[in-house]
């Protein structure tokens, strides 16, 4: 794949360039500069760490949306042996925004469902752009339920802007099937575990985030609506994106200190798109983990914790009135 340099990364580019040339004239002519390549090559990584670790929450969503980064089947390759995927959802189409099927991970049974980007204009018309139609939804859900039956756990893989709006996905019903699926994820009795990997967009991210752990990758985000479309309702003006992604306080950290996340799971330095193979075992360490949190739990007790991991989320309590 084309590396692509976002604005923000220019300046490691810039020095990334200069060692390419220093290294060719040191190649091509014979001459001595260990020094000045040695120093060059601290002064990149030390201009890394200081430009990310200090990314803004619009920064984090560019790195949410990079063409390069990971989608759920670069995961699913990596982390997953035995990966056998299910088409349709038995009522009208099959969606291939997204993707599921039995696997195994470490050798165990497991159902993984996740949303799907392609990677060029065929593909990301192929994929509808990630953005599920009702018919995607209803599908993850006969897969859930399959995996409710054969008693293996659920785990969902979250990369999408939103469920798709357009005519056709209304006809078909688009907010009854992801309000569906909310209702029925709560009733299983299996453990889910659900990744939000790169974009979490709205309700189209939640019609498959219903888990016992709700884990967040370093750089990815998750809102009720996107910056552009905030900023459009606020502002009327969808140059205010920079602005309408700080308000929103969707970054990892954000949700973290929210509580509407269980756990960010770190990326290599730079975001995931740097190492694919460092990224996912980073997941995978992450979700096994987090499924080793219910092997001995009952169906009772996975739906119990389900729901009130979700009830927390709308607790609130009234300031008392000052006397």
């Amino acid at each position: 794949m084309a590396e692509i340099v976002l604005e923000f990364e220019k300046p490691i580019a810039e020095l990334e360039a200069k060692l390419a040339e220093w290294e060719s004239l040191s190649s091509s002519n014979n001459m001595s500069v260990d020094d000045e390549l040695n120093a060059l090559k601290r002064k990149i990584e030390e201009t890394k760490k200081n430009i990310y670790s200090s990314l803004t929450p619009w920064q984090r969503v560019q790195l949410a949306r990079h063409p390069n980064r990971p989608y759920t089947l670069d995961y699913i390759e990596r982390i997953f042996t035995d990966f056998l995927e299910f088409h349709g959802d038995r009522r009208y189409a099959d969606d291939s925004a997204i993707v599921g099927g039995f696997a195994k991970l470490d050798g165990k049974s497991v159902m993984v469902i996740g949303t799907q980007k392609g990677r060029n204009t065929k593909e990301n018309v192929f994929r509808n752009f990630g953005c599920p139609h009702p018919e995607g939804y209803r599908k993850a859900l006969r897969l859930m339920k399959m995996a409710d039956l054969a008693g293996v756990p659920v785990i969902t893989f979250i990369d999408t802007p939103g469920a798709f709006p357009g005519v056709a996905s209304e006809e078909r019903h688009i907010g009854e099937a992801i309000a569906v699926n909310l209702r029925d994820m709560f009733a299983l009795t299996v453990p889910v575990v659900a990744v939000v990997i790169g974009e979490g967009g709205s309700g189209g991210a939640l019609g498959i985030g219903v888990g016992n752990t709700v884990l967040i990758m370093e750089n990815a985000y998750y809102s009720v609506i996107t910056p552009e479309g905030c900023a459009a309702i606020l502002w009327k003006d969808r140059a205010y994106s920079e602005k309408a992604a700080e308000a929103l306080h969707l970054t990892a950290g954000d949700l973290t200190e929210l509580g509407l996340v269980d756990g960010i799971v770190k990326e290599p330095l730079g975001g995931a798109h740097k190492d694919y193979d460092a990224a996912a075992e980073l997941l995978k360490k992450s979700v096994v983990s987090a499924l080793g949190r219910y092997e001995k739990m009952s169906g009772d007790e996975l739906k119990e914790s389900r729901y009130e991991r979700f009830r927390r989320i709308a607790f609130y309590n009234e300031p008392s009135a000052a006397k």
